[in-house]
């Protein structure tokens, strides 16, 4: 080993889904790790996220694989249908032709569920400490390890750091200092008990319904007593990066031309929470000297191509194999690190803009996009997007790694 990973911890920024994968990595790598959390507890908000292949993948290759299969809701397929005549656009079946093509199926799962089951093996592991109500300000740096600061001006030392604070990174903005993207896009989710949501819709599917600046998401979590819905719009406001209480008039308001059967999702929850939506442009390095981005930090997109914690889950795994790979050395690893997710994680940002784009098309691009997707076979379906579910722990790695004990 190329240092003695035993001799201080990895400290860690962040307790969300991101941090804990970050950990699970490092732990299988024989690191202690500190995990700093500005919460006053680790936990999770939000409500459904939707897993591919390439998430399976991921939390296999973290240990964690089994208590997430437990606890997610397998699709039968994606679907999508046009918000205005209620016409079927696309239908990419997820059942055995999907699994064997990928190696693992499509799921959908509460965002507490595949938190818990994260937090679940990183305490398991026995390796990892838990810092909360506790916010980083300012990194330091030298040759042999990293300083933190807290809020209160406590010093925390470790020997590298992995910043997975979220898009609105306090540890991005001392290395990059980019600013935000704001989109003007805003995003109402809610959860919705099984009882009170349309029997008619109550499809085992991911499914969405695309409008003029517009779309709806609905699918069932937790063993279909429950549904996640998810709305989104052009703000007619100027928007800033925010979350808060939404309101039933405002998300009512911006769906007066899409079809009734649609529409009905709306008025479904009983409260709302509102995201005001951003992301950042991709950049070519998020890696200084021992100190590394991951997740939201690294690479903040928008949630047109419903792979954010996707992405997160893979740099985990791609940070401990570059790890496993350069014998533990970290400012070595770091670069491998980011070498092999640089233009991957870009590709998901500026997809998801394009995704978002094709979405909410009007008028005649609307009936452009429609007719793309009509009729297209299964095996055109998975051959587009085998870049994205055929990811995994033996490709992850930038094509010049240098694996030990393998012939170049």
């Amino acid at each position: 080993m190329a240092q003695d990973s035993l001799s201080a911890p990895f400290l860690i920024v962040g307790g969300g889904i991101g941090g804990l994968a970050a950990a699970l990595a490092l732990v299988q790598r024989g690191f202690r790790v500190t995990i700093f959390e500005q919460a006053p507890q680790i936990g999770e908000i939000g409500a459904g996220i939707q897993l591919g292949p390439n998430a399976f993948n991921a939390c296999d290759a973290l240990g964690v694989g089994e208590k997430m299969r437990r606890r997610a809701v397998y699709t039968e397929a994606l679907v999508m249908h046009d918000a205005i005549d209620a016409s079927l656009v696309g239908r990419i079946e997820t059942g055995e032709a999907f699994r064997q093509r990928f190696g693992n199926p499509y799921a959908v799962i509460h965002r507490v569920d595949l938190h818990l089951s994260l937090l679940e093996g990183v305490r398991d592991s026995g390796n990892a400490r838990f810092v909360t109500a506790t916010r980083i300000v300012r990194v330091e740096q030298d040759e042999t390890g990293v300083t933190v600061y807290d809020q209160h001006g406590e010093a925390h030392r470790g020997i590298g750091l992995i910043a997975a604070d979220g898009g609105k990174s306090v540890v991005r903005e001392q290395y990059v200092g980019d600013p935000p993207m704001v989109t003007g896009h805003v995003v109402y989710r809610a959860v919705v008990d099984k009882q009170d949501f349309p029997a008619d819709l109550q499809w085992n599917a991911a499914s969405i319904w695309v409008g003029p600046h517009c779309h709806l998401v609905h699918y069932p979590l937790r063993g279909g007593e429950q549904y996640n819905v998810v709305v989104t719009f052009h703000s007619r406001d100027k928007e800033e990066w925010s979350v808060r209480d939404g309101s039933k008039e405002e998300v009512e308001s911006y769906f007066t031309e899409v079809c009734h059967k649609a529409r009905r999702l709306i008025e479904l929850p009983k409260s709302w929470k509102r995201w005001a939506t951003a992301d950042r442009e991709p950049i070519g390095q998020w890696t200084f000297g021992r100190v590394t981005l991951l997740g939201d930090a690294a690479h903040p997109t928008t949630q047109y191509m419903a792979q954010g914690a996707c992405m997160a889950m893979e740099d985990a795994v791609t940070l401990g194999q570059s790890l496993r790979v350069c014998d533990n050395d970290i400012p070595r690893a770091f670069d491998l690190y980011q070498r092999s997710r640089v233009t991957r994680t870009a590709r998901i940002v500026l997809s998801a803009r394009e995704m978002g784009r094709i979405y909410h098309a009007k008028d005649v691009e609307r009936l452009v996009r429609n007719s793309l997707w009509k009729g297209q076979s299964q095996q055109r379906f998975y051959d587009a997007i085998e870049w994205l579910y055929g990811w995994n722990v033996g490709n992850c790695l930038a094509e010049d790694a240098v694996v030990p004990g393998v012939a170049s």
